[in-house]
């Protein structure tokens, strides 16, 4: 037995927790930006993925306007800061309706840390960090798409195998529904196949280990 929700006939804020609910875990954009007049805002935004890898560009959406998206447009630059477990209450925090010549920076507690090549700071205890420039603004209904191209990445050496960062160490946090947070758990390594391998009767293979 399944449930229907029809879009055209829910109220729209209900069909928005539903769709906040089943996708899932979502990323979590702690965007730094700065206003037209020097104020350094910080923002957390759940809608957030990578765009495009060549040129290297991602993209998060503003529900509605806010302080990150009027910035942003003013200034044409900003920093997507990782979120990390231990910043929890910190990037919670940052998601307060502040007015906008308030810093969420000195409201939270957190550290300006300069760029390399965007006049945004970064956030110091943030293990990495993108500088983007803004490439594209796209409406779309109630909400805004921002895509940024990527101008610099920073990543703090310690949570780094090589060049590659390690995802235990980075320890993400993640938006589900409701009031609801994600934390990284069991981590699983799978394969994809390639044709070659493709078995006969993929039904019938081995289970993989739950």
């Amino acid at each position: 037995m399944r449930t229907h929700f029809d879009p055209s006939t829910v109220p729209p804020r209900e069909f928005y927790r539903l769709l906040t609910s089943v996708v899932v875990p979502r990323p979590i954009a702690w965007v730094s930006s700065t206003s037209s007049t020097g104020v350094h805002n910080l923002a957390p935004h759940s809608f957030f993925t990578v765009a495009s890898v060549d040129p290297p560009i991602i993209m998060f959406t503003s529900v509605g306007e806010k302080d990150t998206l009027r910035n942003i447009e003013a200034t044409q630059d900003f920093v997507v800061n990782f979120s990390p477990v231990t910043l929890m209450a910190e990037i919670n925090a940052t998601g307060t309706a502040f007015d906008p010549e308030v810093s969420e920076f000195d409201r939270a507690g957190l550290t300006r840390e300069p760029s390399l090549t965007v006049a945004t700071p970064r956030v110091k205890e943030s293990p990495s960090a993108l500088e983007c420039r803004l490439h594209e603004i796209i409406r779309m209904g109630d909400s805004t798409l921002v895509f940024g191209l990527v101008t610099h990445a920073v990543v703090n050496t310690d949570v780094l195998d090589g060049n590659h960062p390690r995802i235990d160490l980075l320890d993400p946090i993640s938006r589900l529904g409701r009031d609801e947070w994600g934390t990284l758990g069991t981590v699983k390594q799978i394969s994809r196949i390639r044709t070659v391998d493709w078995p006969g009767d993929f039904r019938a293979r081995p289970r993989a280990e739950s």
